[in-house]
């Protein structure tokens, strides 16, 4: 797949709010302490839903058949079955996925790999577990190509080399966390206290430094000890040496050996699934989930374990009535 060689970056507006108040399909319908809905308000309630709808999935204002619609939030699948979805989601995604746009192009595999996700149906955990490699062509187009050793884009080596880290020892650190912020949404700050501050592993066993490293079911220094380790020769070239210490207690208890079963035990936990419907509710709402949203939660949750993509996630809160409220 040739998706061009473009920077992939999108901030998102939160969507235009509509009117608090209920649709009704006809007629006169009571309101607030008595007062009636007249079919014209009906009718500019029905255009604010579409207006909304079309906006937080595509970008775009409605199209006339949605305004007319009298029943906008049907409309939902089909905006989630379009191109301008899948750009607009896989710029989003690369966004959240991402502190800052890459440098090359290839850099920004998750936009590259979530577009083909998107345009191709295929389960949200292919971003991740998928047998796929993500780069540069030697015209520098970015080509999402199949490759039985791939592992989602973190195999693909402009990813590696992007979240390789700097520490001492080679230990991939920011690998680690990368991957787990990108499917679990883990969420730490860097900090050192001075800028002599040990940063070796036995200064990261030292006080605070200790509780994300080497404590926590995140623990960081753990969970990168099954990665590959980074090596640099003389000339500066760098190259990955793969783990073969065997399975490792990390996440909490489990035995696992290398970045596949890492990988693996993420996308199976309820994090995961939790992760993707609070990063729906970023993309509709450009916030997370409020508590009285829960049961719209519960239920976005419920299908996206039954239907494995996240555009099961997505209808499920742009289809509730408290969308276009």
């Amino acid at each position: 797949m040739n998706v061009g060689s473009r920077m992939h970056w999108l901030m998102v507006a939160a969507p235009l709010l509509a009117a608090g108040i209920g649709m009704a399909a006809g007629g006169r319908t009571a309101g607030a302490a008595g007062a009636t809905v007249s079919d014209a308000d009906q009718a500019a309630l029905r255009e604010r839903c579409a207006t909304r709808i079309s906006i937080a999935l595509v970008g775009k204002s409605a199209s006339d058949d949605l305004l007319a619609s009298s029943n906008p939030q049907s409309g939902v699948d089909a905006l989630l079955a379009s191109p301008d979805f899948f750009e607009r989601f896989a710029r989003f995604v690369n966004s959240q996925f991402n502190r800052d746009p890459g440098k090359a192009p290839a850099e920004d595999a998750s936009y590259y790999l979530a577009k083909y996700v998107l345009e191709n149906g295929k389960p949200w955990t292919d971003l991740f577990l998928g047998p796929y490699n993500v780069d540069a062509d030697d015209k520098g187009n970015v080509q999402v190509t199949d490759d039985p050793n791939g592992l989602g884009y973190f195999r693909s080596q402009p990813w590696l080399f992007r979240y390789a880290g700097n520490e001492l020892a080679g230990i991939k650190i920011s690998t680690a966390y990368r991957i787990m912020n990108n499917m679990v949404g883990l969420q730490l700050m860097a900090t050192t206290n001075a800028p002599d501050a040990d940063v070796s592993v036995t200064g990261r066993h030292a006080g605070t430094c200790a509780g994300c490293h080497f404590q926590n079911w995140y623990a960081l220094d753990q969970v990168a000890g099954i990665l590959s380790k980074k090596t640099k020769d003389d000339k500066g070239n760098v190259t990955f040496t793969p783990y073969t210490g065997g399975s490792q207690k990390i996440l909490g208890g489990k035995m696992i050996a290398d970045d596949q079963g890492l990988v693996q035990a993420l996308a199976g936990s309820e994090n995961f699934s939790f992760n993707a419907c609070r990063l729906s509710f970023s993309y509709l709402y450009g916030r997370a989930e409020n508590k009285c949203e829960g049961p719209v939660l519960d239920r976005c949750i419920d299908a996206f374990k039954s239907q494995k993509t996240i555009q099961s996630a997505l209808s499920v809160i742009a289809k509730d009535p408290g969308f276009c409220q």
